[in-house]
């Protein structure tokens, strides 16, 4: 997870001058969209991030719909004069009025989700934009926060429009970046530059964006004096996002097999899978998950170096290990002689057989969403009804992943014809053991229950 401060300098602005010269990109069209539905975790990301396209779209008569995922009442944390509660309502008003000079005809939404609390509540999200690309008679462009944003809040709002665009036929995603202007090196980027898709701004566009942006006193002004009180966005800041013109990202692809054989290269071991308490006590948790005590043949999407695979043998007539690289698969052969590896990148080298256990483990966040909805479809045409899917997931940020171990669970648990088995949930990680048709609870296996 990015870390920064916003009362910091951060990047010259100028620095980003002589980078965005270099960038290739591809421009944004507006032609054929039906309606762009814009995503904003606080008032005023609508205006720095798309306020732009939000105007353009609108001055092309296309429907613009803001959906405002919470009142920004965390702004000035540490404020002497003014409360949180002040604030939901001072930058509420902002925000209606910032939209009505980029778009009077648009129409916006109040999720009401408190601010920084996006994480605990991905579903009014969720449920609320797939309710906006549902009625749409034409294609959508659905325009939210970068992933990589570095905010928790743009995080989170970035990963559930990526999971419910990628289950819209018609609609397609575009991303803004807001704070990565601030802490990103363009000497070093970190942001998706070559996914990059541009929008220029008309001169008079631009001056609406700009008196949009000025409809937010509440944070490009200081509220007092005091320490605590500053500009959220000041001149500096401003200057990011009052380019003639406006960048966004297209969504991400899997992870590379080039990335994977990059890290291997560099850690042989992969993750310390053996030698971390973490990762051994995971491994103990999701091996008590199976509900069986001996399966038929078992399946492991990312087997990495082997080390789960090995104790699956314990318990499994036959078990196969996939992996996207090739160099961890020699390890995993040596320690887990009994099992069968093959390399092979999902969801499109997938292999033969059928499984009444199929393990994902630490692999669903590497996936984009049209691959991971591709891989779940992969497992259920190739589950026994007797069979289960054990998947578990990260929970924390990290850089490589295309979205998070919640996402993943959430749109697994959405696609599965049947309710989870076994749900766990801790800080660190998620386990979900999803059953087939045919799977009862141990209980009744056992003969138990009445």
């Amino acid at each position: 997870m990015v870390s920064f401060d916003h009362r910091e300098p951060g990047t010259d602005p100028e620095d980003w001058t002589s980078f965005l010269q270099t960038v290739s990109s591809v421009p944004v069209r507006l032609d054929g969209i039906a309606r762009v539905v814009v995503v904003a975790p606080h008032p005023d990301d609508e205006t720095l991030g798309a306020g732009g396209l939000i105007a353009a779209a609108a001055d092309a008569g296309v429907s613009v719909h803001v959906l405002l995922v919470t009142r920004g009442e965390g702004s000035h944390p540490d404020s002497p004069s003014t409360s949180p509660e002040r604030l939901r309502t001072i930058r509420l008003g902002e925000f209606r009025a910032a939209l009505a000079v980029l778009a009077p005809a648009a129409s916006a939404e109040v999720l009401d989700v408190p601010d920084g609390g996006l994480r605990e509540h991905p579903d009014v999200l969720r449920e609320a934009l797939t309710e906006r690309l549902r009625p749409v008679d034409g294609p959508v462009l659905v325009v939210a926060p970068w992933h990589g944003d570095g905010h928790r809040d743009h995080r989170i709002a970035g990963e559930v429009a990526a999971e419910v665009v990628a289950g819209a036929p018609g609609a397609e995603l575009l991303e803004y970046p807001i704070w990565a202007w601030h802490w990103d090196d363009p000497t070093a980027a970190a942001a998706p530059w070559d996914r990059a898709r541009s929008l220029a701004l008309s001169s008079e566009v631009l001056d609406r964006k700009r008196a949009a942006l000025d409809a937010y006193p509440s944070q490009t002004r200081p509220l007092s004096p005091a320490p605590g009180d500053e500009a959220i966005v000041d001149t500096r800041h401003a200057a990011h996002h009052l380019r003639s013109t406006e960048w966004f990202f297209t969504p991400p692809t899997s992870r590379s097999r080039e990335s994977f054989d990059a890290h291997y290269e560099r850690k042989p071991e992969g993750w310390d899978f053996e030698g971390s308490w973490y990762e051994r006590r995971k491994r103990a948790v999701t091996l008590a998950a199976l509900p069986r005590e001996r399966y038929r043949s078992a399946l492991e999407l990312g087997c990495a170096t082997g080390v789960l695979t090995a104790s699956l043998t314990e318990r499994t007539d036959a078990v196969l290990g996939t992996d996207i690289a090739a160099a961890p698969l020699e390890r995993a052969r040596l320690r887990a002689p009994a099992a069968r590896f093959v390399q092979a990148e999902l969801p499109s080298e997938w292999p033969d057989g059928r499984w009444d256990l199929v393990v994902l483990s630490e692999v669903g966040y590497y996936l984009s969403p049209t691959d991971l909805d591709a891989t779940i479809d992969r497992v259920l045409g190739a589950l026994d009804d007797d069979g289960v899917l054990v998947a578990c997931h990260w929970r924390h940020p990290d850089d490589d992943a295309v979205t998070s171990g919640d996402a993943v669970d959430a749109r697994i648990a959405e696609r599965w014809p049947r309710p989870a088995l076994v749900r766990h949930v801790e800080e660190d990680f998620v386990l979900s053991v999803f059953p087939g048709s045919d799977v009862v609870s141990v209980a009744t296996a056992e003969g138990l229950t009445p």
